[in-house]
């Protein structure tokens, strides 16, 4: 698992003073749990919200939703839960494990059917059906939210069934989009915001939306959470509209 993390500003203290005294706040480490989809977001929000609040340190953890569920319901120490699916939240939720008030859909997202770039061939999902298509990359079901999306957009289209025999699982996304670049397979789906990270691959369709249900982003604090009340302040944070013009840059719409 991925960890971004950066230094808090301390609070410079003058001699012979006492913290408890004088009310000096000790810095806050706020852990967020969250897809591999959103670092770039992140990276540019640490960077606004640490001048904002110099005693909170942000520290990001990235992985597929469904582990990151798995390692919550283990005990894991987080503060906040994004997830890229709503079944993963929703599983939470049902536990006791987040925050029931504080669940927000924060994001929204969009299935993309992705090739090589110098793919000539494969201009949607109806190619996918050529003989030449052996491979074609899908997240693993149980922990990758965009793998059930598939499942649903390929079955709407009737494809599922004969698609089936050519799919190769990815740990996570990039996974699926390594396998792409490399030429390991022809074609992948992946959500739109790990499409446009690399110049390595095009995208040659999108799920029509009416194939599918909604894709969102639900994120809220955890139950188990020592700094809840930082939590909460960044929670609100990330659905301003500073943050929210960040997550559009990279992709992302807001969520409903």
């Amino acid at each position: 698992m991925l960890v971004s993390s950066g230094c808090s500003k301390a609070v410079k203290e003058t001699p012979k003073q006492d913290d408890s005294k004088v009310g000096l706040a000790k810095p806050i480490e706020l852990m967020i749990s969250t897809a591999p989809s959103l670092k770039g977001s992140f990276e540019e929000i640490k960077k606004l919200y640490s001048v904002k609040e110099t005693q909170v340190n942000l520290v990001f953890y990235y992985g597929p939703s469904g582990s990151l569920q798995t390692q919550i319901e283990q005990g894991a120490a987080t503060d906040i839960f994004i997830s890229q699916g709503k079944p993963q939240m929703d599983a939470l939720e049902q536990k006791g494990l987040i925050k029931k008030d504080s669940r927000v859909n924060l994001l929204g997202d969009e299935l993309v059917l992705i090739v090589k770039r110098d793919n000539t061939t494969l201009k949607g999902f109806e190619d996918l059906t050529k003989p030449e298509v052996k491979h074609i990359g899908i997240g693993e079901a149980e922990s990758v939210p965009a793998a059930k999306t598939t499942r649903e957009t390929l079955s709407t289209l009737k494809l599922w069934d004969t698609m089936q025999s050519k799919m190769v699982i990815g740990k996570d996304l990039m996974q699926v989009m390594a396998y792409v670049e490399t030429g390991n397979a022809e074609a992948g789906f992946v959500w739109d915001t790990i499409a446009i990270t690399s110049d390595k691959v095009k995208i040659v369709a999108s799920a029509p939306a009416n194939s599918h249900t909604p894709v969102v982003s639900p994120a809220a604090v955890v139950t188990a959470s020592k700094n809840s009340e930082a939590a909460v302040k960044f929670m609100a944070y990330l659905q301003s509209y500073e943050a929210m013009k960040i997550f559009e840059k990279n992709g992302f719409i807001k969520g409903k």
